[in-house]
């Protein structure tokens, strides 16, 4: 039984349903249609690095909320991202930081920025200087 006072997830997204079935996903940007990719998966994770989860003072990248980054053809970028519990009040602000953060890099296209719980974050996930520095 849920206390009246718990939060969910949905307390902290805004014009996001509950039982929604359909993913929490941010688009910035515009997709471009020229051919050429001209960013890499490093120029990516150098700007994901800027962005810190506020109960944490550990960047995203090094916690390991970022699942995966997709470039497609015309800079267009994909991005899976977790939390680190479903009740994060941070749930409906991270991922568009994510995204702002990476509208800074140079002939970026279409970002799109898809919050999952599948597979659920654990520490597990964690790079050696995050653990490091939390001392774990």
């Amino acid at each position: 039984m849920i206390n009246k006072d718990t939060k969910t997830l949905y307390d902290f997204i805004p014009n996001y349903s509950k039982g929604s079935t359909k993913p929490f996903i941010v688009k910035l940007g515009s997709k471009n249609t020229f051919d050429k990719i001209s960013i890499c998966e490093k120029d990516i994770i150098s700007n994901l690095t800027n962005v810190y989860d506020p109960e944490i003072p550990v960047n995203i990248y090094d916690l390991g909320l970022i699942y995966d980054i997709n470039i497609s053809k015309g800079n267009n970028v994909f991005i899976k991202m977790s939390l680190t519990s479903p009740g994060c009040p941070v749930a409906g602000e991270l991922p568009k930081q994510v995204a702002d953060e990476l509208t800074k890099i140079k002939n970026i296209g279409l970002i799109e920025v898809e919050l999952v719980w599948n597979p659920p974050w654990t520490k597990e996930r964690m790079s050696e200087d995050a653990k490091l520095a939390l001392d774990i």
